[in-house]
Order: structure tokens, then sequence, then C-alpha cells
């Protein structure tokens, strides 16, 4: 059998070679492909894959797949209307962030289905979720990183892979080999998780264990701290030329869920951004160092300029946030083109502006 076929069988855009794709692909959404059998939880999963490849792939600097450029989240069973949709009924799943929509049943578990459905309620009065934790600037984390809409870079080694988004510089780093293991000398959990894999010819198998309770995705349902994913990738050409990046997987949690469920994912070139030459940067949140939560325990509450609660995040109060720099230190304002502390008093400084 070969390597293509195999990973049909395992859960990978493979399937796009047979006929039965055709709709699908119009459709922008890849087949859905499930595991060749079910698996008492995601470790089990994983190594049922090392093994029927004997270890992987060891790539070289000269060998490994490289999935250049910038990247946006496309197509998925999750969260950005598609069939098969996970956790609404289908033709009920509402567009965007918005409320409504027919929850399904048996799906989440007890508990976290009563979760879901609190959490959709809620966003009913304001036509979607009022309070989101992103505001204040935690990361998206697992599994959410796989939706979050801004762009990518997926830059892959031998030994490692860093995968990174530009929202709040929140970056995946999977660690490669036959014996790679999970390491956690913390001994907490991680926004992200830690994450293990190895390669299969062109497609790349990662296992996530270890990740903070986080969310599916805004107005999404929630995931407990025993949420796991053994998730396959690779990179493909369409007969268009365009390029995507799909990944097949399948998600565990002992506490949220009734039982694993399986998704498909596709993030496709951002072309546009690419042909004006955008980069990624240092995602500071200053815009949103002004958020909490309001006394109403469901909305955003933000301090202007002025306010006891306001933080000049990089303004003129530098000086008071770094103690151990000389209080006359040039090259200090945000913007280079304003006037340095050096050139103002301490209260023309403290005044506001850069």
């Amino acid at each position: 059998m070969t390597l293509r076929n195999t990973f049909a069988s395992l859960g990978t855009a493979a399937v796009l070679a047979t006929g039965a794709a055709t709709t699908a692909l119009a459709q922008g959404l890849p087949d859905l492909v499930p595991p060749p059998r079910t698996f008492a939880n995601s470790t089990e999963h994983y190594q049922f894959l090392l093994d029927m490849y004997d270890g992987g792939t060891e790539h070289t600097y000269e060998t490994v797949p490289t999935w250049e450029g910038l990247w946006e989240a496309g197509p998925n069973n999750v969260a950005l209307r598609g069939p098969n949709s996970v956790f609404f009924e289908e033709g009920t799943q509402p567009r965007g962030l918005a409320a409504g929509g027919t929850i399904r049943e048996g799906v989440l578990s007890e508990e976290y289905h009563a979760a879901f459905v609190q959490r959709r309620e809620a966003m009913e009065e304001f036509n979607e979720q009022p309070y989101d934790r992103l505001t204040t600037c935690e990361p998206a984390g697992m599994p959410r990183w796989l939706l979050e809409p801004y762009v990518r870079e997926w830059v892959n080694t031998p030994d490692q892979a860093w995968w990174m988004n530009d929202l709040a510089n929140d970056t995946r780093r999977i660690y490669i080999g036959a014996d790679a293991e999970h390491v956690n000398i913390e001994g907490t959990h991680f926004p992200n998780g830690d994450s293990i894999g190895f390669w299969a010819g062109e497609h790349l198998v990662v296992h996530t264990v270890d990740v903070w309770p986080m969310d599916y995705f805004r107005g999404y349902p929630p995931t407990s701290n025993q949420f796991e994913a053994v998730e396959v990738y690779h990179m493909e050409t369409l007969p268009n030329g365009t390029q995507r990046i799909v990944m097949q997987g399948t998600f565990y949690d002992e506490l949220g869920l009734a039982e694993p469920i399986d998704v498909v994912y596709t993030w496709r070139r951002a072309m546009q951004l690419e042909s004006v030459d955008y980069r990624i940067r240092h995602w500071e949140c200053e815009s949103n160092s002004q958020t909490r939560l309001a006394a109403d325990g469901r909305t955003t509450a933000f301090a202007v300029p002025g306010e006891a609660e306001y933080n000049d995040i990089r303004g003129a109060d530098i000086r008071l946030r770094a103690p151990d720099l000389p209080a006359d230190l040039s090259g200090q304002t945000r913007d280079p083109d304003a006037a340095d502390f050096s050139n103002m008093s301490l209260d023309a400084a403290l005044g506001g502006g850069n």
C-alpha cells in the first residue's frame, strides 16, 4: 500500500484523489476521513500511527517539507460554516460569531453540553459572545489556535516545527522524531500544550497533551484540562494551482466530550497580504491593556486616558516601570520622531502622548 493510500485510511486529505471528493473540493472542504479504528485515548492513537510507519521519515534540511508564505484559516467542519458541522445540526450553524443555531446532542458531555447551552443563551441579547478572554490578551491556545482569523507562518525543520499565529505571538512548537517524548518539568499545563510528532513522507503527525482549559472558538464550547489531540498535516496543490494546508485529526477530552470527535481544518495562502509584503510583528496587546471584565460579569469595560485604571503601556511613564534606567535616558519614546525624555521634564513626560 502506498503512503498516499495508507494515509487516506488514517484521515488525511489524500481522499481528494478519489472521485467521491469532487463535491467536497468544490465546496472548499476536503472529505472528513476518520481514523482506521477507535482508540482508548490519544496516546494509543498516536502510538498506532508511529508503529505503522516504523518511527516515521528522517528528513534533512534538504528534504523536509516547507510550507512557506502566509496562511489564513479556511473551510473546516468546526466553526466556519461547512457541511457536517461538529457542534450544530446541519443547516442551523450561524454565520460568523452570531447567536442562534441548534446544538447537536451527544457530542459534548452532559456537563459541557449544559455549559455550551448557557454560553449560547447569553449570546442572544448581543448576537455574539459578549465577553471573550482574548479581549484581555489571553492566548488563543489549542484548539482555538487552529481557527484564529489572522495569519500564521509554518516553519518546519527536521527536528522541530514552529507554527506562529500573529495573534498574541501564539506559537506552537512540535518536537519531532521517533524518540520524541512529552516533557513537562513544570508539572502544569500550557495554552498550546506540549506537542511531539513524526514525519511520514510529506505528512506530519502531531500529538498534543497538557493543554489549558480553553475553547474551540469564540462562542463555541469550552474544552477541559483533559483535552488532547492527534493531528495529521500536509500541504497540497489544488487543480487550479492554489495551495492549501490540510489537517485531519481527532480531539480527545474525557471531561468535555461524550466521545472523541474527528475534525478537518484547512488553511489557504494569504496572497493579498503577501503581495504587499505584510510581516508578522510583535503583538503587544497595547489596545487591550485597557480592558477588564465589567461589573456585570459578562461584558468588557474600557479605561480611557485620565481614569485611574488607565494603563499607558508604552507611554511616558516607562521610567516609572524601569527604575533601573537613567531618568534622562534618550531614545525611550515609542515614536522615534517624538521628543526624547532627555528633552522634557518628568512632569511633561508623564503628561501623556508618546
